[in-house]
């Protein structure tokens, strides 16, 4: 089986080539088994391909051949599979098959039925070579092909001016993260001769010091590109809007699977992090920061899929406070269990949306929870994991996530606290949600329930996200051990009866309506703070006068071509010589013997004059 590993990038990638050119000759049903059927087999093929691995625990590594060789350097189309490799391979082909079962309801009225599965399984081809690279290099291009793959499927139905601009906000903020990541991948090849991840990692820790400004350097390169493909701060602002595109993608592209490429990045580069412990704080503190700013958002907003894509930014925060307080087993951990909780919220969500007529706003739902049981219990289950109530898949990730932030030297505490805070507004953020759309009077009444297509994805991941939790995932070999230490038996104490608290507060709140707060919304303060997280902590309008407005008085500025004025003053100066010349033949002789005769009047005055200098 290891031998045929390249089958699994491959067989999406023909399925996706076979959509764009012959995908308008194909029946809806043969479209959606194409679609489905490629990532099923990968799905398969990686279910037999970890039986193998768990069997063994032997590293794969697969050359396939040379991609270029250019002055010594050459980098191999090539595969590495580990524990960690195992662990997104999983979530990519399994979630991601789910989701396509999930898409050919959902999108199966739409005229380009094609041309979405043609995406989609070009995006899960390009996110599964960025996973299973053996190398920089080969990983960047899986890199820029989950970010092309983006943009395509936010601007999936580019009818639309909105939806246009928000492919292209996506595109170019990551484009910024990307560009300083590509920084860093020649920084790291100056330095050390290679890209090959394992060979790159070695000869650092044989080069370098843990301290050092060059590893310093190029770790906070790669945080950057990390910053930028997992939507955190400052390069966040992209997520939110890419909710234009299709639910079923939100699922898979912007809560499963390519918004935890930047996790994955630091994880698999953990060597060279751990000789760069300032780097590590940043992304640390990146992290926390970023989960609580997502966090106070997503409590005012109104539209449930931007509800979910901030809860995304805020619970791949706590991905990157574990990766920069070394819990690297607990980051990956929530990333496996996120994708499961995170993926049936949005399909929930797709599935309220393509019932309720299309409709968003969740003030507008309301009483659907004898009307959509299917959908009903699989909020309520993903948002009890989202929330991390005990005993669900949330639940064991985070509490491990937090625990060992607590010991961290100096700082642990304060993020632990900020890391209860997180927790503390998920809960109540997640079940404002369930509260506001299942419970009270229906506003909106669904034209249909879901369809077997739709509820099967459902079920399953309800199931995943309530016993993912006790899944053991495969990463011991690849990151160091922890120490074996355990905080005190109160600090778990509370980690545990916080998100309990929030959805108390919830209740009491979106519910009974026990606990009155309109009082607190209604005054100055809670106005005023109301509007700023609603806005994104007015980070947007920030971005919006500092670069955008600029932007576009420059380039309406250069519309006209100011250089091309210079040239079209020598045309016109040109232009009135010639006029002039023109003018002057008249066809007169008396003009022409004048014109002679001034002429060399002229020139003799001027011979004479020269000679008298001279003499």
């Amino acid at each position: 089986m290891s031998e045929t590993i390249w089958l699994i990038p491959l067989i999406p990638l023909l399925s996706s080539v076979t959509l764009m050119l012959f995908g308008s000759r194909f029946k809806a049903l043969q479209i959606g088994a194409l679609g489905v059927g490629s990532v099923g087999i990968a799905a398969l093929l990686t279910l037999l391909l970890a039986a193998e691995f768990m069997q063994n625990q032997q590293v794969i590594q697969l050359s396939l051949w040379t991609w270029m060789e250019v002055a010594g350097f050459a980098p191999g189309i090539s595969f590495y599979f580990d524990g960690l490799t195992l662990v997104m391979m999983s979530v990519i082909t399994g979630v991601g098959f789910l989701i396509h079962l999930f898409s050919t309801e959902f999108m199966e009225k739409d005229p380009s039925y094609a041309r979405y599965f043609a995406y989609l399984n070009m995006f899960v081809a390009a996110m599964l070579v960025l996973v299973m690279a053996d190398n920089l290099l080969l990983l960047y291009l899986g890199w820029e092909g989950v970010g092309v793959c983006s943009y395509l499927l936010v601007g999936f139905w580019y009818q639309h001016n909105a939806n246009g601009h928000a492919a292209r906000k996506a595109f170019i903020v990551t484009r910024i993260g990307d560009t300083a990541m590509a920084l860093g991948l020649l920084l790291l090849f100056t330095e050390l001769g290679t890209l090959d991840i394992q060979t790159m990692v070695g000869e650092a820790n044989q080069t370098w010091q843990v301290g050092d400004t060059v590893p310093l350097i190029a770790c906070l390169l790669l945080v950057c590109g990390a910053v930028g493909k997992s939507a955190q701060l400052p390069l966040h602002t992209w997520l939110p809007d890419a909710m234009a595109g299709p639910t079923p993608v939100s699922a898979l592209i912007h809560a499963a699977t390519m918004v935890t490429a930047g996790v994955y990045l630091i994880a698999r580069t953990h060597g060279l992090f751990l000789l760069a412990p300032t780097a590590m704080t940043v992304v640390a503190v990146i992290g926390i920061t970023t989960s609580l700013m997502a966090a106070f958002t997503a409590l005012m907003q109104t539209d449930i899929k931007r509800i979910l894509a901030y809860s995304t930014i805020s619970q791949i925060g706590y991905m990157f406070l574990a990766l920069g307080v070394g819990a690297w087993s607990a980051g990956i951990f929530h990333l496996m269990t996120h994708a499961f909780f995170k993926a049936l919220l949005f399909l929930g969500s797709g599935a309220i949306i393509h019932c309720l007529h299309h409709e968003h706003n969740i003030f507008k739902m309301g009483g659907l929870r004898t009307k959509m049981p299917v959908t009903f219990w699989s909020f309520m289950i993903g948002s009890a994991a989202l929330a991390a109530l005990p005993m669900t898949s949330g639940f064991f990730s985070k509490d491990q996530i937090l625990l060992q932030a607590y010991q961290l030297p100096d700082i642990g505490p304060g993020l632990w606290m900020a890391g209860l805070l997180g927790a503390l507004l998920t809960a109540i953020y997640s079940f404002r949600l369930v509260f506001v759309v299942f419970f009270g009077k229906a506003n909106t009444e669904p034209d249909k329930d879901t369809g077997w297509r739709m509820a099967v994805p459902l079920s399953v991941l309800c199931f995943l996200a309530m016993v993912g939790g006790w899944f053991m995932i495969p990463v011991t070999e690849v990151f160091p051990a922890g120490d074996g230490s355990h905080p005190a038996h109160w600090v778990e104490y509370v980690s545990i009866s916080v998100p309990i608290f929030g959805v108390l507060i919830a209740y009491l709140i979106f519910y009974s309506g026990r606990l009155k707060i309109d009082g607190l919304a209604n005054s100055a303060l809670g106005k005023s703070l109301g509007q700023f997280w609603l806005s994104g902590w007015g980070i947007d309008w920030l971005y919006d006068r500092l670069f955008v407005r600029p932007y576009y008085g420059l380039a309406n500025l250069l519309k006209g071509e100011p250089v091309d004025a210079i040239y079209g003053f020598i045309v016109a100066l040109n232009q009135t010589f010639n006029h002039w010349l023109s003018v002057a033949q008249s066809g007169r002789m008396r003009w022409y013997l004048a014109s002679m005769v001034a002429g060399l009047i002229l020139v003799i005055t001027l011979a004479a004059n020269l000679s008298v200098g001279v003499l």
